[in-house]
């Protein structure tokens, strides 16, 4: 039967080979245009993802402000700012805090290695600083440590660009770098990163210091900011009221006064990246998913034309004992074979772009934008999917009109 079945599919296609060939070409475009712009939205969800995760891993950074409402007879523009011990005492008040920081800054700070100086935005930060940030070093060096903190060492961690900037070709680690005019030893450069969403610049082009350093060279008395990471993303909402319950009671200003103590939190923008991902994604699908049922309209064609030119066949094969079931059988078969061998073709060639482009390597420039486009098998099986309920709905309604034929009328069809 089955043999049967593909002999007169095949037979078909070569009576109509032009209507064929473009059905075909016009099914393996929309399997292409689904698989596409879904394997590249995931991929530029996936970049955004990693671009914010470079600016800060499920971090909330919490920053003095000023006060916008009364509070026990106190006015409002009051500033409020931290010091280092506001930080010991949240993570003690404060239950699920697994990383946290005290965070100073300072801009124009001067790097001067040799011949080479230049100008940046230097913090002065823990240990934890690292995994928050994402800051992590490149191979041979490290990110300052807890016996840099306790001991005030002059030691300097820089991002990738603002190394190469001043040490060319050289290998930092270990070499001496003025450092507003005192000497520091860099201890490690960060590993290449992509980021998305900053303040005060890139941390490529950063120079970070031990917080204990930092104030005792300069002698802030307030840190420009406090970071924390929760244990569990879930823990977020609990940290943030326990922080403002604990520091609105210490600076006494009212609990709902946002703009005394103003928050980024990385996880609401995490969370808010992945519904733009999964909203653009949907998009995508939808677009190629029209455009696939443009080519199922094509497929229906032909399977009309074909049940038009083998009317007196099918009478001939009804008046001799074939049954209904079978001759709808027979013209579902060939639908949904024409939609499988077109998307078989879109799937090849789609597959063959996206690894094309991933061994390209676009993870520089522009490209780094446009991320790693990644081919899910739930696209694959939502576009197998797809093709067969057209297959299905394209050959039914031309099966239908075929299972209908007079025998005898069909006789004198010519």
């Amino acid at each position: 039967m089955w043999i049967s079945l593909f002999r007169e599919f095949f037979a078909d296609l070569g009576k109509q080979k032009l209507r064929s060939f473009l059905t075909i070409v016009a099914i393996a475009w929309g399997t292409l245009s689904v698989v596409l712009l879904l394997a590249f939205g995931r991929g530029l969800g996936n970049s955004l993802s990693e671009g914010l995760l470079g600016a800060g891993n499920q971090v909330i950074v919490i920053y003095g402000g000023q006060t916008s409402m009364n509070y026990e007879g106190l006015g409002i523009g009051r500033s409020i700012r931290f010091t280092e011990d506001d930080v010991d005492q949240i993570n003690q008040a404060v239950p699920g805090i697994a990383f946290s920081s005290p965070q100073y800054g300072r801009w124009g700070a001067r790097l001067q290695y040799g011949e080479e100086i230049t100008n940046t935005f230097m913090e002065g930060v823990n240990p934890d600083f690292e995994i928050m940030r994402t800051m992590y070093p490149a191979g041979g060096g490290r990110f300052i440590n807890e016996r840099d903190v306790d001991e005030q060492r002059r030691v300097l961690f820089l991002g990738d660009e603002i190394a190469t900037q001043l040490f060319k070709d050289e290998d930092p680690i270990g070499k001496q770098v003025k450092l507003d005019n005192m000497p520091f030893t860099v201890v490690g450069v960060m590993k290449p990163k992509m980021q998305t969403s900053m303040n005060n610049g890139p941390d490529a082009n950063r120079a970070i210091i031990p917080y204990t350093t930092f104030r005792n060279v300069y002698g802030n008395r307030n840190v420009g900011s406090i970071l924390v990471r929760p244990e569990d993303p879930s823990l977020q909402e609990s940290i943030k009221t326990g922080v403002v319950s604990l520091l609105s009671s210490k600076y006494k200003f009212d609990p709902a006064d946002e703009q005394a103590i103003p928050m980024w939190d990385f996880i609401e923008q995490e969370e808010m990246n992945q519904k733009v991902a999964t909203g653009m994604e949907i998009f995508l699908f939808t677009v190629g998913f029209f455009t696939l049922m443009i080519a199922g309209v094509g497929v229906a064609n032909i399977m009309f034309v074909v049940v038009k030119e083998r009317t007196k066949e099918i009478g001939i094969k009804l008046a001799v004992g074939a049954r209904k079931v079978h001759i709808i059988i027979q013209f579902i078969f060939e639908s949904l074979f024409i939609s499988f061998l077109g998307g078989s073709i879109g799937l090849a060639i789609s597959s063959a772009i996206v690894f094309g482009v991933l061994a390209l390597d676009m993870t520089t420039g522009a490209g780094e934008f446009l991320g790693k486009p990644q081919i899910s098998e739930m696209a694959v099986i939502v576009t197998v999917g797809v093709l067969a309920i057209i297959g299905l709905l394209a050959g039914i309604f031309p099966a239908l009109k075929a299972s209908k034929v007079d025998p005898v009328e069909s006789l004198r069809y010519e």
